[in-house]
């Protein structure tokens, strides 16, 4: 514990309220901005690409997975530059704001592919595109909003309702995206203008919002940051000087934090299974027979989310530690999903519902906390190591949604390209209507079985109490 000696805890940092109610909207409405393009793409770009574009899945599944690895370098360089940042908006803020506006010139990028292109300029196209988007303008947004939640407030219970209105929004967002697109492309045309003129809607909103969520918050100065309020200013520079590490030392700090390794994971797999449920467009189209189910299930999946993080932040102060109810949040998820599966095999869409309804109450939990362990995380980290990395700890968000998004959209279209799917038919081969079936009936409570073994293991609280016990005693 030598390396935590320098490290003061103040016991009413937890207790202390930074926030008023219109801070904690303002922060959560940012996720409005990140979900018109989170949504947007995880559910509808491989259905544009493939039946209007006529591209094949399997070589966007590879594009896709290729422009993860620029993806996962990125992720870990700007959350080191958020770290070193020093302006007067403060260190995350300016990235959240000056990058959405490559993120609202990208989404509509991806969706303007000219048809007249041929097939090769069309992979071009999309890939370059897909790139930017991801690897540099979402990335440094997505990094610079999750890191605000370390900035702004070190109440743990005001990093949980953050979390939750966080999420309200971003489930609210996705909710519109997923039951308003089809209707917008059909009465836009239906052809790749109405494509893009929908993403042209989406990238304005969502500018709109972004902006006001920057402004709504303000981060905390650094000496009530960094719990050195005694010290005078030579000497709180330098502190906070010491506290950024290189970026190769930020890395070996990040590999050492179990608990963050444990979080990223959770993330990764977590977008897989959203990945999954988003190819529900198909599984509407080609199984059930009728694509409007897709906003049906869309309401399943969303409303139950939404009012479970409304009352997240009260289930966990009843149960005074995040751990319990995420896995118990996930025990009942994986029930839900499996269920779903017999409900299918029964023929019946009504309980396909219901279930589906009782696996988004069982997932809506954690959604709702991650933010909030990642600085559980960065905490044990500063505790530990005496360093201060939350830019780089907050990248788990960024890299989780981009590695785990991109795995289980890459996996759909090579799956789908392998089971002989023909993008556009009226009538798809046995081969592809099986495959459907698997995807967005199996994977997810498979997924989910794996997140429950990963959650059992996630105790940063009960270490982090514990480190506080012993450094109040040093």
């Amino acid at each position: 514990m030598s390396e935590a000696s320098g490290a003061k805890v103040h016991a009413n940092s937890s207790e202390t309220k930074y926030l008023r109610w219109y801070n904690k909207i303002g922060y959560g409405a940012g996720d409005v901005g990140g979900n018109v393009v989170y949504a947007f793409i995880a559910f509808f770009v491989m259905i544009y690409l493939t039946d209007t574009m006529g591209m094949n899945p399997g070589i966007i599944g590879t594009l896709i997975m290729l422009a993860r690895i620029f993806d996962g370098t990125s992720d870990i360089f700007f959350g080191s530059l958020i770290d070193k940042t020093n302006t007067k908006m403060g260190k995350a803020r300016p990235w959240m704001f000056w990058a959405y506006f490559g993120c609202a010139a990208m989404i509509v990028a991806i969706f303007a592919i000219p048809p007249s292109l041929g097939d090769f300029a069309k992979y071009a196209w999309f890939f370059i595109t897909y790139v930017l988007l991801n690897a540099v303008f979402f990335t440094a947004n997505n990094i610079a909003f999750s890191t605000l939640t370390a900035l702004i407030t070190k109440n743990a219970q005001e990093r949980v309702q953050m979390g939750s209105i966080r999420f309200i929004f971003a489930f609210g967002t996705s909710l519109l995206i997923q039951v308003s697109t089809v209707g917008l492309v059909k009465g836009f045309g239906g052809d790749a203008a109405a494509w893009r003129n929908v993403a042209i809607l989406y990238a304005v909103i969502g500018l709109v919002v972004n902006t006001i969520s920057v402004f709504s918050v303000r981060e905390l100065p650094p000496e009530v940051l960094y719990d050195r309020p005694d010290e005078d200013a030579a000497e709180e520079q330098e502190a906070i000087a010491a506290d950024k590490p290189t970026l190769l030392a930020s890395l070996k700090l990040l590999i050492s934090n179990k608990y963050y390794l444990m979080i990223v994971s959770v993330f990764i797999l977590g977008q897989v299974v959203t990945a999954m449920l988003g190819m529900g467009i198909y599984f509407m189209k080609y199984i059930l027979g009728d694509e409007n189910y897709f906003s049906t299930f869309a309401w399943a999946i969303n409303v139950p989310t939404i009012l479970t993080l409304m009352a997240t932040p009260f289930v966990v102060k009843w149960a005074k530690k995040i751990y319990w109810v995420n896995l118990n949040g996930y025990i009942i998820a994986f029930i839900g999903r499996a269920l779903v599966i017999v409900a299918a095999f029964m023929g019946s869409i009504p309980l396909m519902l219901v279930f589906t309804a009782v696996g988004s109450i069982g997932m809506a939990p954690l959604t709702g906390t991650l933010n909030a362990l990642i600085a559980e995380a960065s905490e044990n980290t500063f505790m530990t190591k005496n360093k201060r990395i939350d830019g780089m700890m907050f990248s788990a968000t960024s890299l989780g949604v981009k590695i785990g998004g991109g795995i289980g959209v890459a996996v759909t279209g090579w799956l789908l390209a392998a089971s002989g799917y023909v993008g556009g038919a009226d009538v798809q081969p046995e081969s592809a209507m099986s495959m459907l079936r698997f995807m967005y009936l199996w994977m997810p409570p498979i997924i989910i079985a794996i997140v429950v073994l990963v959650l059992s293991r996630l105790k940063v609280e009960g270490a982090n109490d514990k480190l506080r016990t012993e450094l109040a005693k040093s």
